[in-house]
């Protein structure tokens, strides 16, 4: 059997489809004006609608829309009482619609959960998704460390550390833009940053698991009124996100020892924190931005065990 997954989050359209072993994912990133830093939600939500069918018809050219016994969607940022957002919307009510259509079940998960699951699964490590484990979601919204634990076919992921201001990828994006790159940032500032010296990063500063990124992003504007190269800009930027997030993750390591690490999210396709990072299970670079796919898997793994709808 297969599973359809569909995820529209703040700056990705997206539909995959999982069997079990293997899958087809169609994304496209949505439209940002020159030297903005993101959309309003009506935007995103309006783009998503008359873009999903697009993605959908990719998955049916491919040959992969067909044998579906489940459909799922993520419905929310996260699973914890409050979160929200319009543009899950556009997903969860196509889904729904597809669901009913084809007489399926429709499950729906959180756009974090499927970062998690992607992520495990084109890691090679999907036996994950059924014990406990350490996961960083880094993407432009979130930057949390998460103690990951099975739930039945879901995860349950509880916020043990991370940000207390603004995420890596808003800080990279704000950076990206000030050097005039465009939005979202995080590919075109790795590979600017690969022109750069080796350098060392911003010192910030750790209370528990817990850091600010904010004061890096005042030291970023002062670079750049000094005139410094923006290779260098960025290299400083890349350099302070993966010393934190190495930081922590070792101070993590100390109270939960010998649970494996997983990094996902779009922070995650880095390279220079995946060499920083050596020891950790990372997604696919494919696989670490905003995806379906572990929406995909998930909605499999509930039907395979005959999950209540």
């Amino acid at each position: 059997m297969r599973a359809l997954g569909i995820d529209t989050s703040n700056y990705t359209t997206s539909a995959a489809v999982f069997d079990g072993d293997g899958g087809y994912h169609a994304s496209r990133l949505l439209d940002v004006r020159p030297g903005e830093l993101g959309l309003r939600q009506s935007d995103a939500l309006f783009q998503h609608v008359k873009r999903l069918p697009g993605q959908i018809a990719q998955l049916k050219e491919a040959g992969w829309l067909t044998g579906l016994s489940a459909v799922g969607a993520s419905t929310r940022p996260r699973e914890v009482e409050g979160s929200y957002m319009p543009c899950f919307l556009a997903g969860e009510g196509q889904a729904r619609v597809l669901a009913d259509g084809l007489d399926v079940p429709f499950y729906a998960f959180s756009h974090q959960q499927g970062h998690i699951a992607a992520a495990a699964w084109s890691a090679g490590h999907m036996d994950w998704l059924d014990r406990p484990f350490l996961a960083w979601h880094l993407s432009g919204g979130t930057t949390e460390l998460l103690y990951v634990r099975p739930d039945g076919v879901n995860v349950r992921a509880e916020r043990v550390g991370g940000t207390s201001d603004i995420s890596a990828g808003q800080l990279i994006d704000r950076t990206g833009v000030l050097l005039g790159l465009p939005f979202p940032a995080g590919k075109a500032l790795d590979a600017l940053a690969a022109e750069a010296q080796l350098r060392a990063g911003f010192p910030v500063k750790r209370n528990d698991l817990t850091f600010s990124l904010s004061g890096m992003e005042n030291q970023v504007k002062a670079m750049a009124e000094r005139g410094e190269l923006p290779a260098q800009i960025a290299r400083f930027t890349l350099e302070t996100v993966a010393s934190i997030v190495r930081r922590t993750t070792d101070a993590a390591r100390e109270r939960w020892p010998g649970l494996p690490v997983l990094c996902s999210g779009g922070v995650a396709s880095n390279r220079l924190l995946r060499t920083v990072m050596a020891d950790a299970a990372f997604a696919q670079p494919q696989y670490s931005t905003d995806n379906a796919m572990g929406v995909a898997i998930l909605a499999w793994r509930a039907w395979r065990e005959g999950a209540v709808k």
